[in-house]
């Protein structure tokens, strides 16, 4: 099934489920952001992403509403209103929520990130972090249930206000509360659909056991209130039904119909693995054929191969040991000197989080002791180059012999299913198990444990000395996997299931 086929699919299920629908979607960041133009006017520009990507086509055919939180002064000045996300789309009702700051920081900065998301990336320092004191509970009661009760009621008057029924369209680990403040002021016999999808893994019981009892069984209890809830892989959902088998008194579990009952209620348990949009990324590589970062990464490489990683600087991309593995093949394979250079593209992020500033020193010092051991004034063996520009990152994806993914913890991963779209030379994927886009992209990828050096060494060997029918047969199986379930697929997919369960 192609993206055109996806999209064709998409169109019927659209106009059948909303023709007496609507759609009201919640997430912490909105589709669009604001500022004043030199005339003093507000203006906005649409937020790239893979949601707002997958809703583009949606909105077409549905009245939406679209709530958020203001991120900036001229979202807080604009509040709501209607905002056009593309070219023949409807207007979309945008809302902007104003929380507190110091609610929105206790919401944001103190339990989603980092307590939740460091919980279910599995990347706790049990030994020393986290400390939960008095100030993460005071951002818990006054930050985290206070901006998703905001999201709540706003819900609600969206419902009341609705001539049609919604479907509610929840999104991620910042309001895993909002589905129950929903429910418990929806009426008796509104049948308003709530779906809740989850962006991040969901790791198992013996991980949530070391969150107090009081958040677990409220984050619980919240996304139980969901009549369906998606997550990006089958481990995911199946993680999450154990968590509840372990810590939601008198629930009862289904694995194989993946539901959970709980308070009277249903809850139906899906992967929904997100993808990307593929016509999208074919049309922004073809612009890039004579870009200037082309010309850039041509003038790093010359006659080398290239590896590629591009990644955030955070610890869960694991790029410390990604240099560590290239290191150790260059040790053992001493005919690979100068024929291989591995160029890291990184987009800073969190930098004023101690953690965060710590390991960004640390991968420089890793890299920096690859070219030490093995560079020489004509080889540099690694390159890294610092900063967020997408269509440097794009140039790099169509050049790779080799596209390094080695994440400790993904949901999904879309730099893996990026690249075997944009890249022109069969390049092979190796790709770390503990990434989402491994249930799809295995068939055609080496895959390695994430801690695994010596392994992920191989690897990457393995990878540059591929004979090239190999190189094509498993790029073909990539491409192939990621076109037929791409973005549209994804969205289709939840949508089907609102029509399957007569939602």
């Amino acid at each position: 099934m192609t993206q055109e086929n996806n999209s064709h699919h998409l169109m019927g299920l659209e106009e059948k489920l909303f023709a007496q629908r609507s759609l009201i979607i919640a997430a912490n960041r909105g589709p669009v952001k604001f500022d004043i133009n030199e005339n003093g006017e507000l203006q906005y520009q649409r937020n790239t992403g893979g949601l707002v990507t997958a809703l583009l086509g949606l909105l077409q055919y549905v009245d939406a509403t679209w709530i958020s939180c203001a991120n900036t002064e001229s979202d807080r000045l604009f509040g709501r209103g209607d905002v056009v996300l593309g070219d023949g789309a409807r207007e979309t009702h945008m809302v902007f929520l104003s929380p507190d700051p110091q609610a929105y920081e206790g919401y944001y900065g103190v339990i989603s990130n980092p307590l939740l998301w460091f919980l279910q990336h599995s990347m706790w320092d049990l030994p020393r972090n986290p400390v939960i004191d008095h100030a993460t509970w005071e951002a818990w009661e006054g930050g985290y249930k206070r901006v998703n009760q905001l999201f709540a009621d706003e819900i609600i008057r969206q419902i009341h206000a609705s001539p049609k029924t919604p479907v509610v369209m929840l999104q991620d680990y910042h309001l895993y509360l909002a589905a129950r403040s929903v429910r418990d002021q929806m009426e008796p016999l509104d049948k308003t659909a709530i779906m809740h999808f989850t962006h991040i893994p969901w790791p198992g019981p013996e991980y949530w056991r070391f969150l107090p009892p009081t958040m677990r069984q409220a984050i619980l209890d919240g996304l139980c209130a969901a009549d369906i809830l998606g997550f990006q892989t089958q481990t995911d959902s199946l993680n999450f039904i154990r968590t509840c088998e372990s810590f939601l008194p008198q629930s009862h579990q289904n694995f194989k119909r993946g539901w959970v009952w709980y308070r009277n209620h249903t809850t139906h348990v899906r992967d929904f693995p997100i993808s990307v949009d593929v016509n999208m990324l074919e049309e922004a590589a073809k612009t890039l054929q004579e870009d200037e970062f082309g010309a850039e990464i041509d003038n790093v490489v010359k006659d080398m191969q290239l590896v590629v990683r591009v990644d955030r600087m955070e610890p869960s991309k694991n790029i410390i040991r990604g240099f560590q593995a290239f290191e150790e093949m260059l040790g053992l394979y001493p005919d690979m000197h100068g024929k291989v250079v591995l160029l890291a593209l990184l987009v800073p992020s969190r930098s004023d989080v101690s953690e965060y500033q710590d390991y960004q020193d640390n991968l420089m010092a890793a890299a920096g002791r690859v070219n030490t051991r093995f560079g020489s004034r004509r080889w540099e063996p690694v390159r890294v180059l610092i900063g967020d520009d997408y269509a440097r990152g794009l140039a790099a994806l169509q050049r790779y012999d080799v596209l390094l993914v080695n994440s400790l913890a993904d949901g999904m991963n879309l730099v893996a299913k990026e690249g075997p779209i944009v890249n022109q030379k069969n390049g092979v994927l190796v790709l770390s198990e503990s990434t989402g886009a491994s249930q799809q992209l295995g068939v055609g990828a080496i895959v390695i444990s994430p801690i695994d050096v010596y392994a992920t060494a191989q690897a990457l060997h393995q990878a540059l000395t591929m004979p090239l029918a190999e190189r094509k047969e498993r790029a073909t199986r990539l491409r192939w996997t990621i076109e037929r379930e791409d973005i549209m697929y994804w969205l289709y997919q939840q949508l089907q299931t609102v029509v399957d369960l007569n939602l």
